[in-house]
């Protein structure tokens, strides 16, 4: 029997702003949306396109998000890191990176940078 990983859940605290932002910048597409889960959420799903995981965006009044430094986060993979991270500082995202700027850590060989969503999820940044 064929096992598969089909998608993972975080919560936000802003369904509209995370859609967007995660859409923007990280090249996902909004595939549903429900209003009301039977949990009483609100749900979206995103997936990058030619990916078969998908995230799933959880959003209630009642809930409120803390994310902890370091927890948990997601990655995605691009074809070209340097012009990718030039694309996001040009939307005013800051590429974090340790040690260092990321223009200087490349040169070196070491292709991999973070950027934070709006609730402090990670996303991690790899070249293919």
């Amino acid at each position: 029997m064929p096992i598969t990983f089909d998608h993972t859940r975080i919560r936000v605290s802003n369904l509209e702003k995370s859609i967007d932002w995660y859409c923007r910048t990280c090249g996902f597409e909004l595939l549903k949306r429900t209003d009301k889960s039977p949990s009483g959420n609100q749900l979206a799903h995103l997936q990058i396109p030619g990916s078969a995981h998908k995230l799933e965006l959880t959003f209630s009044d009642d809930y409120e998000v803390k994310v902890p430094e370091d927890l948990a986060h997601t990655c995605i993979r691009v074809d070209d890191i340097a012009a990718y991270c030039e694309m996001l500082e040009g939307l005013g995202l800051e590429i974090d990176l340790w040690p260092g700027n990321w223009r200087e850590t490349f040169k070196d060989g070491k292709k991999m940078a973070f950027i934070t969503d709006p609730d402090g999820y990670e996303v991690e940044i790899l070249e293919h």
